[in-house]
């Protein structure tokens, strides 16, 4: 299926590499959202695009109906961030978000980043902030996030939770897993703290744009995770869960 209205997966986004590295990362995406290892996926003579259209539908479907129930709550953006490519990343007065990720940002390699369901990275300002009173030299776009924003209960920003920022609708599709690179922000190269599985509710979080809008610092955040009907996948096809 090229592009399927349910789920909004539309297969004209993803390189072939963009899917296979996905299916390589399928069983920690699922973990994020049901928090229990899924199967591996060999990329290897399967059809990518339905393989990744599958596992797209079941962890955005997943995640909707863990974060059911969880209360709206408003907080705000307080920096948008950008880069030619590695960290930091630096601040701009706005800058426009779509399905293809943050317009003038780049990825240095692409190798673990610049797929769909990474369109945004997010993180938590007070997350950010705590760090620095520990004597961490980290700062808002340090560690990479496009979007840092304040007043939100971050442990409950999770897959499957939406957020409205400025225009823009995006969905939290998984933790972003931290990199060496990152290991300049901790006085103690101890970068991993940042990992959802050693400090959890406070990882930095991957987002895909449901909705395209234009972001600027001072804009609202509101934490929407309401569940959305969705209609099935076709049949034949197996669930990752």
């Amino acid at each position: 299926m090229e592009h399927c209205d349910a789920c909004r997966f539309d297969a004209s986004l993803w390189t072939r590499e963009d899917l296979r590295r996905t299916l390589e990362m399928a069983p920690l995406l699922v973990e994020g959202v049901t928090g229990r290892r899924g199967p591996a996926v060999s990329s290897d003579d399967v059809d990518l695009v339905a393989a990744v259209h599958r596992l797209w539908h079941d962890l955005s479907t997943a995640g909707r109906d863990a974060c059911a129930g969880t209360p709206s709550v408003s907080g705000v953006v307080v920096q948008v961030s950008l880069s030619r490519g590695g960290v930091p990343k630096l601040p701009v007065l706005r800058a426009a978000v779509t399905a293809q990720g943050v317009s003038g940002d780049r990825q240095a390699t692409r190798r673990h980043h610049g797929r769909p369901w990474q369109a945004v990275c997010l993180w938590s300002a007070e997350v950010v902030d705590a760090l620095a009173a520990e004597g961490h030299p980290i700062g808002y776009g340090s560690a990479g996030e496009n979007l840092t924003v304040r007043g939100l209960p971050w442990a409950s920003v999770r897959p499957g939770a939406r957020l409205l920022v400025g225009s823009a609708l995006v969905e939290v599709m998984a933790f972003a897993i931290p990199c060496r690179k990152n290991a300049q922000w901790f006085a103690d190269g101890r970068f991993r703290r940042m990992a959802q599985e050693v400090s959890p509710g406070r990882s930095r979080l991957y987002a895909r744009v449901v909705v395209d809008g234009v972001v600027a610092p001072g804009d609202p955040a509101v934490l929407e995770p309401f569940a959305v009907p969705t209609q099935a996948v076709p049949a034949r096809q197996e669930s990752f869960f």
